[in-house]
């Protein structure tokens, strides 16, 4: 009980916060509304937990084992990511009014996680943190995506009824522009500490050497 608590804490605090997963579903609630948001939103909150649970039981290791497969997995979702904020911050409000663009699936949101930066350090880190070495290992893995589970409806719930209720007040093309735009920039800032790991294992480790 006391693990599970710890956990669901640590879930809590990482899943609420600002972060790839929670500006695109706000975006989406903007631009879409809650109900046609659904899908993306369920293909995050199931998931990721299911992406905890892979890591946790044998996909770190592989990824210990070829580190540059990881990096290269890193470069691919960067890449992603700033082409999903160019995207977002070009949209027209017209022609997303009129059906021409469409919300996230459940199935892209849910592998969306495995090109996702934050995803990734909130996977491995739970996973380092909260198992032990007395410990029956495949239960506390399963306890630690229980607990991601449980919180990852509200969390992100949240940041997609903050977006739908955004839809309503800015009803002026210009606004919302000015939000797709605003919600592009934090989408990308979102991702530099994963690029300056990148950056750092390519460049800094080559460096020190030599």
């Amino acid at each position: 009980m006391d693990l599970f608590l710890a956990v669901l804490f640590f879930a809590f605090s990482t899943t609420i916060t600002p972060g790839p997963n929670n500006v695109m579903i706000m975006s989406s609630g903007m631009n879409y509304g809650i109900r046609a948001s659904l899908p993306h939103l369920a293909g995050i909150c199931l998931g990721f937990p299911l992406m905890v649970l892979l890591v946790g039981l044998g996909f770190g290791v592989v990824f210990e084992r070829y580190p540059n497969l990881h990096q290269l997995i890193k470069v691919l979702g960067i890449t992603y990511l700033i082409w999903l904020a160019w995207h977002i911050a070009v949209a027209e409000p017209k022609s997303i009014a009129q059906g021409k663009s469409k919300p996230f699936s459940f199935i892209q949101a849910a592998l969306f996680q495995w090109v996702n930066g934050k995803a990734w350090v909130m996977a491995s880190g739970a996973v380092a943190a909260f198992t032990s070495v007395g410990g029956i290992y495949w239960i506390e893995v399963s306890v630690i995506s229980a607990a991601f589970l449980l919180v990852a409806f509200p969390c992100v719930g949240l940041w997609l009824v903050c977006g739908s209720a955004l839809r309503k007040i800015l009803t002026q093309p210009l606004f919302q522009r000015i939000f797709n735009i605003t919600m592009a920039i934090i989408l990308v800032l979102s991702i530099v500490p994963v690029l300056m790991e990148v950056w750092q294992f390519y460049f800094m480790a080559g460096g020190d050497s030599q």
